[in-house]
């Protein structure tokens, strides 16, 4: 996929155990910007719901990955779960994680790039949710920068989000 900065792959349809256990460190390295995971096993049951899967690699070290949802998935995130009881059809960007030496790359961006063309040539929104407490500046500044719209919040008993559609 040369038309963005970085080259992307889509996650291998057989995922080793080595593959996992680096998309879980990196994911657990990005909380509490993403959700904490509670297993490799749990990682391995979240991409087997998910719709798209896509990572960056440079020289056998994951740089980032992007994990995303169709609508009417049995996914049980209560963020996810906001969006399948409120649009009809949806592209819902669950995790999205760079490690902390690549940010500011663009691999977030060149991965927002892919996923938007996914969910424009579907013809449906593209939707997250994003920590407002702890406040995640940079996420809400970049979200809206890409044309993010916040429709809602939601406090959790340790946490609050902010829900963005485009």
């Amino acid at each position: 996929m040369n038309q963005f900065r970085h080259e992307i792959h889509n996650f291998p349809s057989k995922l080793s155990q080595e593959f996992l256990e680096k998309i879980f460190i990196l994911n657990q390295e990005n909380t509490p910007e993403v959700g904490s995971l509670s297993s490799i096993e749990y990682l391995r049951q979240l991409i087997q719901l998910s719709s798209y899967q896509f990572y960056v690699e440079k020289d056998n070290e994951i740089k980032g990955f992007i994990i995303c949802f169709r609508e009417k998935s049995s996914y049980d995130s209560p963020n996810y779960k906001f969006f399948n009881n409120t649009e009809s059809k949806f592209l819902y960007i669950d995790r999205i994680a760079i490690k902390d030496s690549f940010r500011r790359q663009g691999i977030g961006k060149s991965f927002y790039e892919l996923i938007e063309k996914v969910a424009i040539t579907k013809e449906i929104p593209l939707c997250c949710e994003v920590n407002t407490n702890p406040e995640n500046l940079i996420s809400i500044k970049f979200h809206e920068d890409f044309g993010f719209k916040k429709i809602g919040n939601r406090r959790y008993e340790d946490h609050s989000v902010a829900f963005f559609k485009k």
